[in-house]
């Protein structure tokens, strides 16, 4: 499923590509805004993985919400305007629609988006922007992954080694779209393991193989609103 954001400053080009993208199957509008910094303020927290801009607005253009989001977002470009192709193609988006928008040539573009989205999630490595500099992290070398306790924007990822490393202002639901969804499981609201972390688990708490304190085992408290995933995860 695609989940995409729409930011364009013309409202009338936003009410079109709303219309075109219901027509089109496996594709959900989650937001569309008309002003750049709104869109930046609140992307982080929306749960999408595809955003569509127009490269054209007053203030701040395309191109620079671009340069901002495309290493967590897919992004397909919008323009009535051709001179920009060169630019937008730098920024290795997944493509550049000529405005007026047909049906079609949309779907094309939804259709790269998918196997972008697609190989990501099978790739084996996160990329992006920790208290170290951008990193690439293996998610085979991730054990669990929990809320920042300093800042809730971000997250911290601890490896099997015991090497903690925190991911800067990403979301828990766009996090675990980057994972392989059968080594990963989302325990509660601020809490993520690795299926092979886990040792014990009853249908309120899981008991794992990362260590915590001399001689115990971290513990997490499993919610209401994941159990049955988990138990589904494990054929319960």
């Amino acid at each position: 499923m695609i989940k995409c954001v729409i930011l364009d400053d013309e409202l009338l080009a936003i009410s079109y590509l709303k219309l075109l993208c219901e027509q089109i199957e496996n594709v959900e509008v989650v937001k569309a805004f008309n002003d750049p910094k709104v869109f930046l303020n609140e992307i982080g927290t929306i749960d999408c993985n595809v955003c569509i801009l127009d490269i054209e607005m007053p203030g701040m253009n395309g191109l620079q919400v671009a340069e901002l989001i495309s290493n967590s977002k897919k992004i397909i470009f919008t323009t009535a305007y051709k001179e920009y192709a060169a630019e937008a193609f730098d920024l290795n988006v997944v493509d550049y629609v000529r405005k007026p928008i047909k049906k079609e040539r949309l779907i094309q573009a939804f259709e790269k988006a998918q196997e972008l989205v697609a190989s990501s999630q099978k790739k084996g490595f996160i990329e992006w922007n920790t208290n170290i500099g951008k990193t690439v992290i293996f998610t085979e070398q991730i054990a669990y992954i929990k809320t920042s306790e300093i800042d809730s924007r971000d997250k911290e990822i601890i490896l099997y080694d015991g090497t903690a490393i925190v991911l800067k202002n990403l979301s828990l639901k766009n996090l675990l779209e980057m994972l392989p969804p059968k080594d990963f499981a989302q325990v509660n609201k601020k809490e993520i393991v690795a299926l092979s972390s886990i040792k014990v688990f009853s249908t309120n708490e899981i008991i794992t193989t990362i260590a915590s304190g001399s001689e115990n085992f971290l513990k997490l408290q499993i919610g209401e609103a994941y159990k049955n995933s988990l138990m589904e995860m494990f054929g319960k």
